[in-house]
């Protein structure tokens, strides 16, 4: 186990399915040879136990947290292996109607110690005629979250967050020293945005950032990005994976935190300011 802001961090990237007892069996493999490689610290993506977008099979399919059968065996498997496991987002059901994408850390005695709901949803037509509607079935959060570790401060997200730079800023200035972005990013968007965002945040932030990723072509006929991440307080890539499931890993030393954001100081330097919206006259001439 790490000591003094030093452990393993491991990101598991998935590809699940519309099967909850499947994509819990491969997920659970993918947890055990993270341990195996020494992972203090495990994250899952987005949609860890369900990939579903379709109303009618997703209620079906998913369960309140209360008697959850993928959050008992997530739970059960963190105490087996004495872990902090990270499950990035799995639906919850909150009514009829109503799923909240919850993600939760649970401690390596199998204590459930935070939840997040995603607060952003993701209601997004894109150019190539894909076309998504999360807030359809899905309540959004409305309460930002921070964790302790036993090594620092980890600040919880999910996916389409990632686009609202100030919730990082928010949980950066609140004491984060690392910020988890599990994902399910469409194949389009993460091509054109997943690095850039991710390293932007980092850098903004100062914080390690753990961004788990779905990735490939799911049998709800959606393609995600994959190319999970793990990325340093300075912007740099420490670890990446490809298109396929499996486990990236780096080692951490949170004074790196400290390191970067004494070299650019911009935490220290918010400022409240007013804007000022300037109305063009009527004989002012726009440059075509």
């Amino acid at each position: 186990m790490g000591q003094e802001g030093r452990f393993r961090a491991a990101v598991i990237q998935l590809r699940s399915t519309r099967d909850v007892a499947t994509n819990v069996e491969s997920v659970l493999t993918l947890i055990d040879d993270a341990a195996r490689g020494g992972a203090d610290y495990i994250l899952t993506p987005e949609n860890t136990s369900l990939m579903e977008l379709n109303s009618k099979p997703l209620f079906a399919n998913t369960s309140p947290e209360a008697g959850n059968m993928a959050l008992e065996a997530f739970c059960e498997r963190a105490e087996d292996l004495g872990v902090w496991l990270h499950i990035g987002g799995m639906p919850i059901a909150l009514s009829e109607t109503k799923v909240a994408n919850r993600a939760f850390l649970i401690s390596p005695g199998g204590e459930i110690r935070a939840r997040y709901d995603k607060i952003h949803m993701f209601d997004v037509d894109l150019p190539n005629g894909e076309s998504y509607r999360e807030s359809k079935n899905y309540e959004p959060g409305k309460k930002a979250v921070l964790a302790d570790l036993t090594w620092g401060r980890l600040g919880l997200t999910i996916c389409y967050d990632l686009r609202f730079p100030h919730l990082h800023r928010a949980l950066a200035q609140a004491g984060a020293e690392m910020i988890a972005v599990p994902s399910a990013f469409t194949k389009q968007t993460g091509e054109a945005h997943w690095h850039i965002l991710l390293r932007a945040r980092a850098i903004e932030t100062g914080c390690f950032v753990f961004a788990a990723a779905q990735g490939g072509f799911h049998a709800c006929e959606r393609a995600t990005y994959g190319h999970s991440l793990i990325i340093s307080p300075w912007g740099e890539i420490v670890a990446e994976a490809g298109a396929e499931p499996g486990v990236i890993f780096a080692d951490i030393d949170l004074q790196e935190v400290e390191r970067a954001r004494r070299r650019i100081p911009a935490l220290q330097h918010d400022r409240v300011f007013e804007l000022d919206s300037i109305e063009p006259s009527a004989n002012m001439k726009v440059a075509s």
